[in-house]
């Protein structure tokens, strides 16, 4: 799936339209995680550098659609962002398709930035309406999607804008570049053995991705709640762990499926265990085997378990991990997900390519220190998540081919 990327386009003198990620968190207005900000900067830099002018799009929160909202102001990214590049950064409006915005990119001067307000005070944006779509063309030159965590999402800055600038350059910034090279090209054709790390809540959020894996790895690991119903499944007792009950037969095909191929699916053995919920399990914290008694739930898997899934992963050559183990956030249960995070950055020193799902993957080994030690941490959990299900993001189709 290789893409033209921003480096093979002469931007200068250009107006280089660029969707970006800035939907960063925010408390009392201050920005609490600048991180897709910086995640943006070589491919803001290598337009400006070059004598480019970036005029810079994105979408923070969830605005209703209808006009501007200041709780969802991209104002204080613009403030940000220029911190960072150490140079002015203009914000000219409070609608990114009026006069005053269209004025502002038009009487930029070579290696200028321009930040628009926020996208989806228009409804357009979500709706990928082709008026939207068309205005926000028209402020460009070249087209750039470095927004890979909206990849997955048609909307009108991802497709509709690149579909009606046809005949002008259409590229990859360095960002979705990294992501299609880890994601995608990666686990193509994975040197073996490939292990697979997954977990979080949801069976339902996952089983696409487990069946879509289970042919190429040589083992998938499960944890977190979503492993329960798998072990229901197979006719274990699991106490009150969280188990989505209309899902025992999907889990059973999986089961089924991995039984006929060359790969191995990991459930857990043994469990640390809680009464109820909560960050200290109801009072009651105990280490369950491999059947969980009436009253006791599963929220991390068990040392044996924990030995079991290390082993395997110091083995892997390739290893992929979405979703964690148990409840990290709480210490009581986050040991087996910090287990997990420390066998892969073994893996990846020993030689192995190593790529964390986003979302509470990236949450996690970003809370353990240790997101600088492996191959590749997706900026994308939704999107990350549907690539591991092996579908294709027209936003990334509609690119130039390099």
């Amino acid at each position: 799936m290789a893409k033209k990327t921003v480096e093979a386009v002469d931007v200068a003198g250009k107006r280089v339209l660029i969707r970006v990620d800035f939907n960063v968190p925010l408390k009392g207005g201050e920005i609490t995680d600048a991180r897709r900000i910086e995640a943006a900067l070589p491919t803001i830099k290598s337009v400006i550098d070059r004598g480019g002018k970036a005029v810079l799009m994105s979408h923070l929160g969830r605005p209703e659609g209808t006009g501007y909202e200041s709780k969802y102001s991209l104002e204080v990214v613009a403030k940000k962002l220029s911190d960072l590049l150490g140079k002015p950064v203009g914000f000219p409006s409070q609608d990114c398709t009026d006069d005053a915005a269209a004025n502002a990119v038009n009487s930029m001067a070579d290696g200028d930035v321009v930040l628009l307000e926020n996208l989806r005070f228009h409804n357009g944006e979500t709706e990928g309406l082709k008026d939207l779509s068309v205005k926000l063309a028209a402020l460009g030159d070249v087209y750039v999607n470095d927004a890979f965590g909206t990849c997955h999402r048609p909307h009108a800055s991802m497709l509709g804008v690149p579909l009606a600038m046809e005949g002008k350059p259409r590229v990859a910034g360095f960002l979705v570049e990294r992501e299609i090279k880890y994601l995608t090209d990666a686990i193509k054709t994975p040197e073996k053995p490939f292990v697979v790390v997954l977990g979080g809540a949801k069976v339902s959020d996952k089983l696409a991705a487990i069946e879509h894996l289970l042919p190429m790895a040589n083992s998938i690991l499960v944890g977190g709640a979503m492993a329960y119903t798998f072990l229901k499944a197979q006719g274990k007792d699991v106490g009150d762990s969280r188990v989505e009950t209309g899902r025992i037969d999907d889990a059973k095909r999986a089961i089924d499926l991995a039984a006929k191929l060359d790969s191995e699916l990991y459930l857990p053995k043994d469990h640390v265990c809680g009464k109820a919920f909560d960050e200290m399990g109801g009072g009651d914290i105990e280490i369950c085997g491999e059947h969980i008694k009436d009253g006791y739930m599963g929220l991390d898997i068990g040392p044996k378990t924990q030995s079991e899934y290390n082993h395997v992963i110091h083995q892997a050559k390739t290893v992929v991990w979405n979703g964690p183990m148990g409840v990290f956030e709480w210490r009581p249960f986050k040991v087996g997900t910090e287990q997990v995070a420390k066998a892969i950055v073994e893996a990846t020193s020993n030689g192995a390519t190593s790529i964390v799902g986003g979302g509470d993957s990236a949450a996690a080994i970003e809370k353990f220190g240790l997101a600088d030690q492996v191959s590749h941490v997706s900026t994308g959990g939704g999107a990350s998540l549907e690539m591991l299900e092996g579908k294709s993001f027209q936003a990334v189709e509609v690119l130039d081919d390099a």
